[in-house]
């Protein structure tokens, strides 16, 4: 199951965040651990060499000074296996050495002068499971140079070693992820304001320009955002009805002016004028009719902006409707062929704002036709469709919303006398919305419809 987009989205920045935040301790905590590792080691090493040198301190004083008994005891391991000496002659065999080490050759070839140290470490016969730190001292004695020779286990530095590596292999990662779900709930928290924000500036359209966001109560970034874009709201606002107010205006004030063009035009025309100024009148009568619909136009779309759609609610019928513009289309353009099924069909409506709209959707097909035409209405249990289409040129799949947007000519080529001013779609589509239906393009290859779709009234129900 796909998820919808914003929750995508929202997921989609809490993982990063959390990823990111992991990854950021991973790494961190791979370099601290490696520090950890490497400072522990050396800390352990050092402790092994120096009891490796203390023992070799204690048993060179026990040889120089010929004390027998401090000789036996300082041969004698603290720890069995750990910690083991021998004694070497001048020659280089051993003279005396550790029960563990009695039997084998020297255990290292260090042979230092005397009061001197050299260390080395190697692995003996008696452990292969881990190395010996050896520290050689140089003894002078009667006999002349001896070497002390004293091993020390490095097993416990190993077993140290391992055991910080396993901890921080296993806390390393349980880190990570701790640190990662912690970064994707509190992300999660930090994003709610920004959320309610996304879904209420989802419901803000050109007709509830009054709604603002939410403001949340935390006085931080998140709230000077919302406080910003309810300040950018409110100046929106503010153009829009002042833009609104203008339109209205204007087109009351320019009705005076073209209701007194139009009659003179009528006049003129029933005066019996020459042919050249006939012409003139004629274009002139024309321009005035053009001009008093697109200022009845955009007076209808700054009352829909302003109050909505106000409709007087009738039973109409709309097969009567679209049997009057198959006959206004048959008279004003009989080089077209109009086609299409009409069923009889009632709906719940405003006659006078349905038959708006559905001339302008017809006088719209009549512009792109280039033969023939498709006004055709069929009606079902549930709805009632209208279809309105041309053999003209095919409307982009881009293009299909976008053409009931106000002002909006897919060929900017176009004259306005041919190609309208870009409001016949949009008023269509404001009336069957508010009638409680759509208006669609159907996705075509060639040619054009245009699609209504009211619902069909309820059947009435009789008492016997």
């Amino acid at each position: 199951m796909r998820l919808p987009h914003f929750i995508r989205r929202r997921l989609g920045v809490r993982l990063r965040s959390a990823l990111a935040a992991g990854l950021v301790v991973a790494v961190a905590s791979v370099l601290a651990g490696a520090v950890l590792l490497i400072t522990a080691r050396s800390i352990l090493l050092g402790n092994v060499d120096a009891a490796a040198s203390d023992r070799a301190t204690q048993v060179a004083t026990a040889l120089a000074g010929g004390d027998s008994s401090a000789l036996s005891a300082a041969l004698r391991p603290s720890a069995p296996g750990r910690t083991v000496v021998q004694i070497l002659n001048p020659a280089g065999q051993v003279v005396a050495a550790s029960n563990a080490v009695a039997a084998i050759p020297p255990m290292s070839a260090l042979r230092p002068a005397a009061g001197q140290r050299a260390r080395e470490t190697r692995f003996l016969e008696i452990s292969q499971d881990s190395a010996f730190r050896i520290v050689a001292a140089g003894v002078s004695t009667a006999q002349g140079v001896q070497t002390v020779l004293v091993a020390e286990s490095m097993d416990t530095a190993d077993d140290g070693t391992e055991a910080i590596l396993a901890a921080s292999l296993i806390g390393m990662p349980l880190l990570a992820v701790v640190v990662g779900a912690a970064t994707f709930l509190f992300v999660g928290r930090t994003l709610r304001p920004v959320e309610a924000m996304r879904r209420q500036a989802a419901t803000i359209t050109a007709k509830n320009l009054h709604t603002r966001l939410p403001v949340p109560s935390a006085d931080d970034e998140i709230a000077a955002l919302a406080t910003t874009m309810n300040t950018m709201l409110d100046r929106i606002e503010a153009a829009s009805a002042a833009q609104r107010r203008f339109v209205a205006d204007a087109s009351h004030e320019l009705r005076s002016p073209l209701a007194t063009i139009h009659a003179n035009a009528d006049l003129l025309t029933d005066a019996q004028l020459a042919e050249t100024p006939a012409r003139s009148v004629a274009r002139i009568h024309a321009e005035s009719l053009r001009m008093g619909r697109l200022v009845d136009d955009l007076l209808l779309l700054a009352r829909v902006d302003d109050h909505g759609l106000r409709l007087r609610m009738t039973e109409v019928d709309l097969d009567d409707l679209v049997y009057a513009e198959r006959e206004r289309v048959a008279a004003e353009r009989p080089d077209l062929r109009v086609d299409g099924v009409v069923e009889p069909a009632r709906v719940a409506g405003d006659p006078d704002q349905l038959h708006r709209a559905l001339r302008n959707l017809v006088d719209n097909a009549v512009r792109h036709a280039r033969t023939s035409l498709v006004i055709g209405l069929t009606a079902g249990s549930e709805h009632v469709e209208v279809l309105v289409g041309n053999d003209g040129a095919a409307i982009a799949a881009a293009d299909r919303e976008r053409i009931f947007d106000r002002f909006v000519r897919l060929d900017p080529g176009r004259s306005r006398q041919d190609g309208g001013a870009g409001l016949g779609l949009p008023i269509a589509r404001d009336i069957v919305v508010a009638h409680g239906g759509t208006v669609a393009v159907d996705p075509l290859d060639e040619g054009a419809v245009l699609r209504i779709r009211l619902p069909a009234p309820a059947p009435l129900a009789y008492k016997l």
